[in-house]
């Protein structure tokens, strides 16, 4: 939260010219996440954040372009052979020797990891 208000002042709470505080800024994240981890519509997310759609659809790709900048490079990327190695010594130690287990639930031995 803290890393994507420094990135964007979008999603700072501000006045307007009529001296009225704009929306939160757990507002307009809570809204990106339940599109982005629950498949809500924005309608659905507008009769819950109280939000108007065009503020919800431009808070989610503001926050998709914050994550995207700031996590890319540490988080986004491929695996490389170093970590799925480092990942392999973990999973052996569990009792799974030579397997990983990507998010969606599939199992994959490790030489085809290698050439995907």
């Amino acid at each position: 939260m803290h890393d994507v208000c420094n990135y964007d002042t979008y999603f700072i709470q501000k006045c307007d010219a009529a001296c009225v505080l704009g929306l939160l800024l757990e507002q307009k994240l809570t809204a990106s996440l339940q599109i982005l981890a629950y498949g809500v519509v924005v309608r659905r997310v507008d009769e819950i954040a109280r939000m108007g759609k065009s503020i919800i659809l431009k808070s989610l790709v503001r926050f998709y372009e914050a994550i995207k900048t700031l996590y890319m490079r540490d988080y986004l990327s491929k695996p490389t052979t170093r970590d799925l190695q480092r990942l392999l010594q973990k999973v052996e130690a569990r009792g799974f020797p030579g397997m990983i287990v990507s998010i969606d639930c599939m199992h994959w031995q490790w030489k085809n990891c290698l050439t995907a």
